[in-house]
This record gives structure tokens, sequence and C-alpha cells, in this order.
């Protein structure tokens, strides 16, 4: 069975989405378009937005691919899925208050303790602690993939340090300068707003002893870290400070920053370090990243760092097998936005199924990301699936496996004309007072002919999403 192809519906009729862009399309010359693939890569280059794959002799930096053909849903198909979206991180943020209180979710027998206790996710350093406004997750990624007309699931939640807003923003920046024409033809709502939400959402958390305007700084872990020119970006679009742990210290119990003046208060970290980098006093006492006894100043309710440290539990791939029961207790409802399913090897059951059906799943590190560390079974060799099947044996609590779904196409533009590609999709979600989710988000689509994984790191590309303001 093909997969479903999101812009051309049964006997190549156009989807009623793509259908003004369609009429555009047609009366384009496809070396035109072909320039302005040109166009873009020059405006990316002259821009900087580069990122860097690791696990090569030295980290390279490379520009992500930019395909000029958009990604186009409806309004009503958006609508279910910011509804779905926001119930599921009502959920996640209730699950991390309670893990890390009184665990009813443990009593009531819905996840297993040792999922919680046991994971290296899991901060004892946060029990009893609740952040500013009660807010864990500030910023969340919700990875979704689609198999049918209406058929959307949850890959995975990215509730630690998202990434790939700023390619968001970049992708419908290029397109509205490559065609405007576009623009006034197809009502399409804006995500150009993101930086100015952020800042009013992370504002909307200080902490309760600032009483003035909130001081916010993001803290980068530096020029070489993958993810550089998206905090660098992202501080310049809020118009606040971009420091590194070396830029901070602690005065009179605040977290200050250095600045030509002396050294100033922060009220609000947005923090791009990960949890064991975060405190050398608390964490990993070798890092020189984070800010010695920034915890103690967390706890003591003087500084909001978002997001909160201890977030990384509720992305854990394993926790992620247990969403729909987690949705379903703190809601009081079904999830509206279904799980793959997953097999968690841990389980000796579900290990015995995975190893037998290996060449047909996709086998998952529990903590891993960016595409690395997993088995696409189907596109395996023989050798590949029997090492990683020893790699499982091993070590079974490490991974999870799914079935292989049939992710749902977008065109692309090739030289031979468009072409079906594999596509997922990443809104981002600002959590505060209220709950703000971008209209569309990161699409990110497999340039390979065939290919499964859309990651930049593994050759994937992106796309500008478009939701019709209809």
């Amino acid at each position: 069975m093909s997969p479903f192809d999101e812009m051309l519906g049964p006997g190549k009729s156009v989807r009623e989405p793509y259908s003004g862009y369609n009429e555009w399309l047609e009366a384009q010359d496809n070396s035109r378009l072909e320039q302005k693939t040109r166009d873009a890569e020059q405006v990316f280059r002259k821009t900087g937005i580069t990122f860097a794959v690791y696990g090569e002799d030295e980290a390279v930096e490379r520009l992500i691919p930019f395909d000029v053909v958009p990604r186009i849903l409806s309004g009503r198909e958006w609508r279910k899925l910011a509804e779905g979206i926001e119930q599921r991180v009502m959920a996640i943020n209730a699950f991390l208050d309670d893990i890390y209180h009184r665990q009813e979710i443990v009593r009531a027998g819905r996840v297993p303790k040792e999922l919680i206790l046991k994971n290296s996710a899991f901060l004892p350093e946060m029990i009893g602690f609740r952040p500013p406004a009660g807010v864990y997750t500030h910023i969340i990624g919700v990875d979704i993939v689609r198999t049918g007309d209406d058929q959307f699931y949850v890959l995975e939640d990215n509730a630690r340090t998202p990434s790939g807003v700023s390619y968001m923003l970049e992708n419908r920046e290029t397109m509205l300068q490559l065609f405007p024409e576009l623009f006034r033809r197809v009502k399409i709502r804006p995500v150009e707003n993101y930086p100015r939400l952020l800042r009013r959402s992370l504002a909307a958390v200080k902490p309760p002893g600032c009483k003035d305007r909130p001081t916010v700084a993001v803290l980068t872990p530096g020029i070489y870290n993958s993810a550089y020119y998206e905090h660098a970006f992202l501080a310049d679009q809020m118009g606040v400070e971009l420091v590194q742990g070396s830029d901070l210290r602690i005065n009179d119990g605040k977290v200050t920053m250095r600045t030509t003046e002396g050294y100033r208060p922060i009220d609000v970290l947005y923090r791009r370090v990960d949890d064991s980098f975060l405190d050398p006093m608390t964490f990993r006492s070798d890092s020189t990243l984070g800010v010695a006894g920034i915890m103690d100043i967390y706890r003591s309710g003087n500084i909001t760092i978002a997001n909160a440290p201890g977030t990384g539990i509720s992305d854990d791939k394993a926790i992620y097998s247990y969403m729909p029961d987690i949705v379903e207790f703190y809601t009081g409802r079904k999830a509206i936005l279904k799980n793959v399913p997953t097999w968690r090897c841990s389980e000796p059951d579900s290990l015995k199924y995975v190893l037998e059906n290996l060449t047909e799943l996709v086998v998952k590190e529990v903590h891993g990301s960016g595409g690395y560390g997993m088995l696409v079974g189907p596109t395996s060799s023989k050798k590949e699936c029997a090492d990683f099947a020893a790699k499982l044996k091993a070590d079974p609590a490490n991974y999870i496996a799914q079935p292989t779904l049939s992710l749902s196409t977008c065109p692309i533009l090739t030289e031979a004309g468009l072409a079906p590609r594999h596509v997922d999709l990443r809104p981002y979600v600002l959590v505060s007072d209220r709950i703000e989710i971008v209209p569309g988000g990161l699409t990110r689509v497999a340039l390979k002919e065939g290919s499964l994984v859309v990651n930049s790191s593994q050759g994937g590309g992106t796309k500008d999403t478009w939701v019709l303001d209809d």
C-alpha cells in the first residue's frame, strides 16, 4: 500500500489544502524553481544557518538542505492537532509535578515505580520543589507523524531543550523573500511572532521575588554546540543577553551575569545546557558549562530555569510508551493524539517479539536523539540487524521498538520535477500562564527516496510549514 500523499489524492487529484498553491505552481517554470532553491541556499549560507554533525574526526558545520515546496495543513487539520498537543502538554506538566511530589500515578499502578526512580533523567534534587508558576516544561517540541487523511501520531515528546525553532522561522522568512506573490495569493497563518511570544512566556514565569520587568538570558554551552546558531538567534530576536557559564556567578543570593557595568541579576534563564552540566556543585563536578550553586538559588526561589531541571524524564522513550495512560490519568479523557504502538524491550515477552521481528521494526535507545543509536529494520543489512540484536540482549532496558509506519509524503523539488518524500512535523509549544502553539512548526523531510529518517544529522532537510487561515 502506498503512503498517504498529503498533496495528491485519488487519481492524482489535488487535495484541498494544496489547491491554491497548485494553481500557482502549474504556472511556474521548473528552472525558475531550481534557481529559487539556489537562492535559498545562498540566503542560508549568508545568514550562517548551520548545524554540527558529530561522530566524525571533528564536528563538521553543514547547511541544512531546504526544499522550496511548502508542506500545507488546512485550518481544520491544525485545530485537531493543536487540541491534542495542548492536552498532551498539560498532562506532561501534571505528570512532572506529580512524580516530584506525591507520585499518585505510581500509587495508582499506572506507571511502574522503578521506571521513574531508576531513570537517569529523574532528579532527586527536584523532589518536593515546585518551579515558579508551577511550570516545568516551558518550551516543548512534539514530534508528529501522519499515516492517513485524519491519522496523526505522536512519535516523541521533546521536553528537555527542544531545538529547531530557528529553522522554522528562517524557513518562513526565506519563503517570504523568494515568493512574496504566493503569500498574497494564499492566506497563511504567521509564525514570525514566536520570539515575542517566547519572551512574553518566559517573563510570565518570573520568580516570586521579581516585582519588576524580569531580566531574561539565554544560557548556551558555547560556539562548539551543534545548536549554537539557534541560541544566538533566539537571544537576538528576543532582545536578551546570550551568556555562557563563564559569564555567570552567584552574588547576594542571585545568579548574575557580567556586563560592561558590572554584574547584573538574572530572573529567568532559558538554558540550552543539559541537566548534568548545569551546576558542578550538584551534578557533574567537571562541568564548566553551567554555574556553581545555581541549583541552590533555584530552590530558594530567586531564579526561574526554563525548562526546569528533571523534565527530561517525560520525554524518555520508555515513559513515552505510558503516555496514553498518563494523559488519561491527569486529564480524565482519552488521548486525542495517539502514540505509535511501542514494545518495551525491558519486558521479556516484548524483547522476544522484537528479536524475532527485528527486520520489520524500528528500534531506538530510550535516551537517544537525532537519529543516532537506532535501527530501521527494513532498510538494514543482515549484519546490522545481528549486531543490533547483540546490543539488545546485552542491555534490553535501553531500547524500545516500534512498527515501521508508512509515513505520509510531501513533494520535494528534484531535477526531474516534483517527487514524494517522507516527512514529520515538530510543532513548538510555549507554557506559562497559558499554552500557546505556533501554527505549523518545523517540517523535516527525508531527501533520499524511500528513506524514513528525517533528521538533519542523517541527511534530512526542512520545509516551510503552512497552516491555512481558514
